[in-house]
């Protein structure tokens, strides 16, 4: 028995010559749901440092307990929302701060994992989806740096050191005609006889094909797929070029 359930016994033998027993009954009940509030804050003190809920109360229960309380969806959901949005392993783990082997292993249903870190990766799939209707138009970078196919290749280069981009869009006349990327330039440098000589091609002699183009209405996850095929993806509004997209553009959006 406990002590509040002593004392309430003892208030009601002791006053119950004079009191109703409706007032004891009362009496008792309120006693009842006292300690049981005392009980609630007391595991929810307990929730609050969870390194020490997880040393103190076994897996299976703390297991049990955490669900109920945090109402955690099951670990099997994992890959599946990841690849609705579009998301590799290896994205899902920078963001969530966890590595990419763990997330491997996670889906494989390889190890037990801890709760804080199930919690930051569904707190990351749940961010993701709900800025799913977010659109290209919400997301894009206006400002479009590109190079003509007619430029030399030290333009292209003098440009990504400039802004810091890996990539451009090449055009020709408004038309975008091809893509110029850093592992392009390494490739030529790699393949030449005379690299020195890399700089002074023109653009469209070692230009790849050109980044896919989507309409500006077009939703995050066709985006984040894309961008697993493309270094960029440009945005058009009524077959006008308004804007490029590339991963930190989309990896703005949950952070």
């Amino acid at each position: 028995m406990t002590p509040l359930l002593s004392i309430s016994f003892f208030i009601s033998s002791t006053v119950k010559t004079w009191m109703s027993p409706c007032l004891i009954f009362w009496l008792i009940s309120a006693t009842v749901l006292l300690s049981s509030l005392l009980h609630l804050h007391a595991l929810e003190t307990l929730f609050q440092n969870k390194i020490l809920f997880e040393k103190n109360i076994p897996k299976r229960i703390y297991a049990a307990l955490v669900h109920k309380q945090n109402m955690l969806p099951s670990l099997d959901e994992i890959a599946k929302r990841r690849k609705l949005l579009g998301l590799t392993q290896k994205q899902l783990a920078k963001l969530a701060g966890v590595s990419q082997s763990f997330i491997a292993k996670l889906e494989s249903g390889k190890i037990d994992p801890a709760y804080s870190k199930v919690k930051a990766i569904f707190s990351v799939l749940e961010r993701m989806e709900k800025r799913e209707n977010y659109t290209a138009k919400e997301i894009l970078h206006e400002i479009v740096v590109s190079v003509e196919k007619s430029d030399k290749v030290a333009k292209a280069i003098s440009l990504m050191k400039e802004h810091g981009y890996s990539q451009l869009p090449v055009f020709d006349n408004g038309k975008c005609v091809g893509c110029i990327s850093e592992k392009t330039l390494l490739s030529q440098i790699t393949a030449a006889e005379d690299p020195s000589k890399v700089s002074q091609r023109l653009v469209e002699e070692i230009m790849e094909e050109a980044p896919p183009q989507i309409d500006e209405n077009a939703p995050i996850p066709l985006i984040s797929n894309l961008l697993h095929f493309y270094p960029a993806i440009l945005v058009t509004r009524k077959g006008k070029i308004i804007g490029i997209i590339t991963k930190a553009d989309l990896f703005k959006i949950i952070m």
